[in-house]
Formats: structure tokens, C-alpha cells, sequence
């Protein structure tokens, strides 16, 4: 056998036995992937095929580079996408008890974050002003922008592309670069492509940060249609706990 057919064996044996390559095969297109993610979180998209609500129970890993160690934790979260015709995007309204590593609540009403931190009885408060909540580099507001994902990052099938559960794995790096956000890892349930109606595909994010710090957070048990009421998340703040204080609801001037 002279040497350019063993050449030409050896690649035919490859492209049969490599199982990379056959995973390759097996991917769906990239498009189709990344339309399964955001269709269920457009402002376009009609009620019944979109994602009003959900609950779910999730669980957190965390890399923490500076003191090389895992840190664990879990809870319960509870989120609602409020669409407006003035807004290109549902905005998200969302509560995220922690029960582990300590208790914990940070609860948004879409305009302001709170963070109650009972072990110290703490008050912590930022605002989500119009520009911080289309940034894609802020990890509070990333729900918010689900749907716009493919505008707000670039994204690629990660490396491996595939859980070991058979579900896709996508790379998302943000645009322009972010000093915040180094890279997200999003995966997409395998189950939820190509079905006829949109469900919840997010089964897991990994945020990766210019720290090293690498929090992956896991939902479990979700729920669609949870039916939250229109104002879902009210804040008050815990008696004796220091911090500031909830601005008063708006409404009409007090009588004289």
C-alpha cells in the first residue's frame, strides 16, 4: 500500500470512529438552539407561547478562586416577565430565597433590588435605571434579556457542546467586551428543540467573571404558569434591620 492510500484509509477511519466528530453530526443548527432559548422571552411572542411566569427550586455552585474552595448553596426563585408596548423587552419582576449556604432574599420589583441578609439583619438596595436594565453584563438583570440574547452576545456551541445528560451547551460572550462579564454559559434543554410549543428550555447558567469567581446556578422543578399576581414581589423591610427603607408607594398627596 503506497503512502497516499494509507492516508486516505486513515481519514475514512476517522471520520467513522472519531465520536467527536459524530457528535459534531448530531448537533442541531445553532440558530434553531438559540431561537428555542429566546422565543419564550420576546415581547413579540404570542401569550400562549410565551413564558409569563415561573417557579423553581435551584441549586448553586460556586468557584471561589481567591480562597481555592467550592462554595454550595440553594433556594427558591420566582419570576415574572411584565410586557409593555412601550418596552422592547418583558420586564423581569423576581424573588430568590436562599435557604444555603445562609439565608437569604433579593427580591426585585423591576425598578429597584433588594437584599435582606438575616444572619447580620442587613438591608442592602440598588436601582435598575432604564440603562442598567438592558445591560447583558449585569447579572441581576440578565433575565431580563433573555430574548435578546442574540443581539447582546456573541454565541457558539461550548466545548463539549453537550452535557452529559444529552442537553446544549451554548458559549456566550458579551458585545462589546464587558470589564463585568467575562463569558456565560447557558444550557438549553435538548427536549425543548424542535418541539411545537415554546417552553422553559433554560436549564442551567455559569457566569464567569474577571475574578475567576464562576457561580453556576441549576433550576430544578420548574413551573410555568404560576399565575403571580400583578405586583408580586412586594419589600418590607424587617423590623430593626439597618439599611434604607423602601420609598413610600406612589399615590395621591395627603388632604390637608
Amino acid at each position: 500500500m503506497n503512502k497516499r492510500s494509507y492516508a486516505a484509509l486513515l481519514l475514512l477511519s476517522l471520520s467513522v470512529f472519531d465520536p467527536r466528530l459524530a457528535v459534531a453530526a448530531q448537533l442541531p443548527a445553532l440558530s434553531a438552539v438559540v431561537r428555542t432559548l429566546e422565543r419564550p422571552f420576546q415581547s413579540s411572542t404570542p401569550a400562549g407561547a410565551a413564558v409569563e411566569d415561573f417557579k423553581a427550586s435551584f441549586t448553586q455552585e460556586s468557584r471561589l478562586v481567591s480562597l481555592d474552595r467550592t462554595q454550595s448553596g440553594c433556594g427558591e426563585v420566582a419570576v415574572k416577565f411584565v410586557r409593555s408596548g412601550a418596552e422592547s423587552r418583558p420586564k423581569a419582576l423576581f424573588r430568590w430565597d436562599y435557604r444555603e449556604p445562609a439565608e437569604q432574599h433579593i427580591v426585585s420589583d423591576g425598578r429597584t433590588v433588594w437584599v435582606y441578609v438575616p444572619e447580620n439583619r442587613q438591608v442592602f438596595r440598588s436601582r435598575i435605571g432604564a440603562k442598567g436594565a438592558s445591560r447583558p453584563d449585569d447579572p441581576v438583570t440578565f433575565l431580563t434579556g433573555l430574548g435578546d440574547l442574540s443581539r447582546d452576545f456573541t454565541i457558539a456551541f461550548a466545548a463539549p457542546a453537550r452535557d452529559e445528560e444529552g442537553n446544549y451547551v451554548l458559549s456566550l460572550r458579551p458585545r462589546p467586551p464587558s470589564p463585568l462579564l467575562a463569558r456565560l454559559e447557558v444550557v438549553v434543554d435538548r427536549r425543548a428543540v424542535g418541539a411545537e410549543k415554546s417552553v422553559f428550555s433554560l436549564r442551567s447558567t455559569l457566569v464567569g467573571g474577571p475574578s475567576g469567581h464562576t457561580p453556576r446556578i441549576v433550576f430544578e422543578h420548574v413551573g410555568v404558569k404560576a399565575r403571580l399576581p400583578h405586583r408580586p414581589f412586594p419589600f418590607s423591610h424587617p423590623p430593626g434591620a439597618e439599611g434604607p427603607n423602601p420609598a413610600p408607594p406612589p399615590g395621591p398627596p395627603p388632604q390637608p
